[in-house]
């Protein structure tokens, strides 16, 4: 059983806990895993990308000069792609990159995922330190007791709170999350994961349900 190691507050290992096997025991898809992350990161592009054609820029309707005896090579329009201020040749145009993926194909992804990351001894139990206002030393503290310092951390909330929040986002290379928005991507652009009891908790009932 995929067993994940347990920190206090005070950066100070108390145990290990259990992780349930039908989340951190899955069957391991890459292709479902890579084909998530792609769909994730597609869907945030905003496909705004543009560039005028021959026909969108100003100019043309005559033409520049005769055909012959010029000298010149021959030309029949300012708009060209060839002249400074022509219109651009196959330029990007305003697209959709928005893609879908069914719920039984996401949620095997995400599982996947949570099993190489259980796999590889890269899931913790740490739970945060208590705060009545943001302040970023206490929480930077207890990361370096727990020895994550210079890894790419996801910690996993119950509810982050604008508190936690607050504290986390100064720190170079911590992402904060809650359980029930937990997806494939996070999981992927991480080096260690990071739970609270409570996240923990939520993220089960999730995908238990």
């Amino acid at each position: 059983m995929a067993k994940a190691r347990k920190y206090n507050s005070d950066g100070k290992e108390t145990g290990a806990v259990d992780l349930p096997a039908e989340i951190f025991e899955a069957p391991v898809n890459e292709h479902l895993i890579w084909e998530s992350v792609k769909i994730h990161l597609g869907n945030q592009r905003q496909g705004t990308a543009a560039a005028k054609n021959r026909a969108a820029v100003s100019g043309g309707g005559r033409k520049p000069w005769k055909q012959k005896g010029t000298g010149r090579a021959r030309a029949g329009s300012n708009t060209s792609p060839l002249w400074p201020g022509g219109g651009v040749a196959f330029g990007p145009k305003p697209r959709d990159y928005t893609a879908r993926m069914n719920q039984k194909a996401r949620r095997n992804a995400l599982l996947g995922a949570l099993t190489v990351r259980a796999r590889d001894g890269m899931v913790l139990i740490v739970e945060p330190p208590t705060l009545k206002e943001p302040k970023t030393k206490p929480v930077a503290e207890l990361l370096q007791k727990v020895g994550l310092t210079g890894k790419k951390v996801l910690w996993v909330f119950d509810r982050t709170g604008e508190t936690l929040r607050k504290s986390s986002r100064n720190l170079d290379r911590v992402e904060t999350t809650e359980g029930a928005t937990l997806n494939t991507y996070e999981l992927m652009n991480c080096d260690c994961l990071v739970f609270t009891e409570g996240g923990l908790k939520s993220l089960t009932e999730r995908l238990s349900a």
